[in-house]
C-alpha cells in the first residue's frame, strides 16, 4: 500500500537533554544555535512531559501511545512485549519506508523498540541493522536463559572489562555516523519515509569533541571529574558544587556537538528540496540531574529537570510560536499517525487506535484529565543493583528508601504531586521557577485534588506502578536482573548501567 496524502516525518530524540540547557528555552550559553533558528519555524512547547525519566519506557510511550503500565516496558520487565503494536509497524503497514538510527543500547531488537523499522542500527554499529531481527533476539534470550548462560555471563564480564578500559580513554562520538546513515536512508527511500534518530552525546560519560570543549569547558579535563553518577548516588564519592559546574560545562559542549550535527542534517534536507515537505519533531526522552535534589543522573526521581522536556514541532498545520499548553510525549504517536495519513493503520498491527484529540494538530486536549500530565517510574531494580555493587566495593550501606521505591506523578499547570512507594509523598508549586523549589503540604487541598486525579488516571490505565495498597509484587533487584539475558546486561553495562 503506497501512502498518497501523508508527509515525510523526521523524529529526533536528543537523549538526556534538559530543556533549560537549550537556547530556545532561554539558556544563556549558546548551546543550540541550530535549534534556535529551527524554533523560528516550529511550535515550541513549554510544558511537554515525558511519561518516565529514562530511555526505555519513555521511548516505548512515544512509539506506542501508551503509558508505561500499559506497554509494560519498565525496569521490572525491560522489554516491549510481543503483540504491542508500534508507530513504526503502523507506518510500515501504510507503505512508508521506516528507518531508526541510534547508538543507544536500549533501542535494539532485544528491547523490541526497533519493531517496525525496516532499517535500523544495532548498538554502536556492532551488527548490521538487519542482522539480528526480533525473532533472532528472542531466540538468543531463550538460549542464554538455558545451559549456555554461564558462558554468556563470562563473555559479558570480559566484554564489560574491555569496554571500561576503552571508555576511560574517551571515545569518538557516534552522532556523525548516525546522521550519515539517516541521510543515506532518506536519500535512497522510494516513496514516503519515517526516520527516527536518537543522539546520545548528552548521556554520561561526557567527552565532547575538542572544538566544542574549547568553547564551553576549555579548562575541564573529562577524566578528572566524576563521570559515573552511581558512585555519587551511592555515597561513595561526593561531588562538589564546583565539580558539578565543570560537569555541566562538558554537558553543554556535548549538546553543542549534537546541535551542530543536526545542522548538517537539516541543511542537507533544505539543499535537496526535502525540508518543506517534512514534518520535523525534536524532543528529549528525559533530562538529567546535576546535583539538584542531591542526585546525579536520571534515576530515583521524577522531578521536572528529568521529565519537563524540550519539544519543538515543525508542521504545516502548526503555526510557529510558543505554547504553554500541557502535552504528553505519548501524544507524538497520534501526531505522527495523522501527519502520515496512517490513522487506520494501528488496527492492522495491534497498536493503540488513533485518538485524534491527542494529536498536536487538534484544538485542545479533549481527553480525560487533559489539563494534566502523568508519569510512572516503576521499581528501579536495575539502578538499585548498580548502587549495591558500588556500595559493596566501598564497604558502605544503602539507606535511602528512594533507591527501592516506585514513583507515580501528576503534573498540573501550577502544581505537581508525587506519590512515593517507600517514603513520604511530595507536592510542589510549579509557578515560581523551572525546578520544584517550593514544597506544598502533601496533605493540603491542592495536593489532595492532584492525588484524586492520579487515582482516576490509575483506574483508567490499570496502572501497575503501585498496587491499590501501595505494595509491590516483591520482585527484588537480584531477581529482575537475573531474568535478563546476557546480551541485554552487556548493553546495559556498555551504556553505563553497571
Amino acid at each position: 500500500m503506497a501512502p498518497t496524502d501523508g508527509r515525510n516525518v523526521l523524529f529526533v530524540v536528543l537523549d538526556t537533554v534538559r530543556k533549560d540547557h537549550l537556547t530556545p528555552y532561554g539558556y544563556d550559553r549558546p548551546t543550540t544555535p541550530v535549534l534556535e533558528r529551527f524554533a523560528d519555524e516550529a511550535l515550541v512547547y513549554e510544558e511537554a512531559i515525558a511519561q518516565a525519566p529514562w530511555t526505555l519506557p519513555a521511548h516505548a510511550s512515544m512509539f506506542t501511545g501508551r503509558y508505561p503500565s500499559e506497554h509494560g516496558a519498565t525496569q521490572e520487565s525491560p522489554y516491549l512485549p510481543e503483540g504491542v503494536g508500534t508507530l513504526a509497524e503502523a507506518l510500515s503497514a501504510s507503505g512508508y519506508r521506516t528507518g531508526c538510527f541510534s547508538s543507544n543500547a536500549w533501542i535494539t531488537p532485544y528491547t523490541r523498540l526497533t519493531a517496525g523499522f525496516e532499517a535500523h542500527d544495532s548498538f554502536f554499529g556492532a551488527l548490521p541493522g538487519g542482522a539480528v531481527p526480533s525473532a533472532a533476539a528472542t531466540l538468543w534470550r531463550r538460549l542464554v536463559d538455558g545451559r549456555l548462560r554461564p558462558l554468556a555471563d563470562r563473555l559479558v564480564e570480559l566484554g564489560n572489562a574491555l569496554h571500561e578500559r576503552l571508555a576511560a580513554r574517551g571515545a569518538d562520538s557516534k552522532t556523525p555516523a548516525v546522521v550519515d546513515r539517516a541521510r543515506s536512508f532518506i536519500e535512497t527511500a522510494d516513496g514516503r519515509w519515517f526516520t527516527f534518530i536518537n543522539l546520545m552525546d548528552a548521556h554520561l560519560p561526557y567527552v565532547p569533541p575538542t572544538e566544542h570543549r574549547a568553547e564551553f569547558a576549555p579548562d575541564v579535563d573529562p577524566t578528572a571529574v566524576c563521570q559515573n553518577s552511581k558512585v555519587h548516588n551511592a555515597g561513595v564519592r561526593t561531588v562538589s558544587d564546583a565539580e558539578f559546574d565543570a560537569i555541566r560545562r562538558l554537558y553543554d559542549a556535548e549538546i553543542r556537538h549534537m546541535d551542530a550535527q543536526l545542522g548538517r542534517l537539516f541543511g542537507w534536507l533544505k539543499r535537496t528540496g526535502r525540508w518543506a515537505d517534512t514534518v520535523v519533531i525534536v524532543c528529549a526522552d528525559h533530562g538529567e540531574l546535576h546535583g539538584e535534589f542531591g542526585r546525579y543522573g536520571h534515576e530515583f526521581a521524577v522531578y521536572d529537570p528529568l521529565v519537563n522536556v524540550p519539544l519543538l514541532v515543525k508542521h504545516p498545520d502548526l503555526p510557529p510560536g510558543r505554547t504553554g499548553e500541557t502535552v504528553e510525549c505519548l501524544d507524538l504517536y497520534d501526531t505522527v499517525l495523522e501527519s502520515a495519513a496512517a490513522t487506520d493503520a494501528p488496527g492492522v498491527v495491534g497498536g493503540r487506535p488513533f485518538e485524534p484529540e491527542r494529536s498536536l494538530m487538534s484544538e485542545g486536549r479533549a481527553i480525560p484529565g487533559g489539563e494534566y500530565a502523568f508519569l510512572e517510574y516503576h521499581r528501579p531494580v536495575i539502578e538499585r543493583r548498580q548502587l549495591e555493587t558500588k556500595a559493596e566495593r566501598a564497604g558502605i550501606g544503602l539507606e535511602d528508601p528512594r533507591f527501592d521505591s516506585r514513583m507515580w506523578a501528576v503534573r498540573g499547570p501550577d502544581a505537581k504531586y508525587i506519590r512515593n512507594e517507600r517514603f513520604p509523598d511530595e507536592a510542589y508549586r510549579l509557578d515560581d521557577g523551572p525546578i520544584e523549589g517550593t514544597p506544598i503540604d502533601p496533605e493540603g487541598p491542592v495536593a489532595a485534588a492532584l492525588s484524586a486525579e492520579l487515582d482516576r488516571f490509575g483506574a483508567r490505565v490499570g496502572s501497575t506502578c503501585m498496587d491499590d495498597d501501595g505494595s509491590t509484587d516483591g520482585t527484588d533487584a537480584e531477581t529482575t536482573v537475573a531474568r535478563m539475558d546476557a546480551a541485554t546486561r552487556r548493553r546495559l553495562r556498555d551504556l553505563g548501567y553497571r
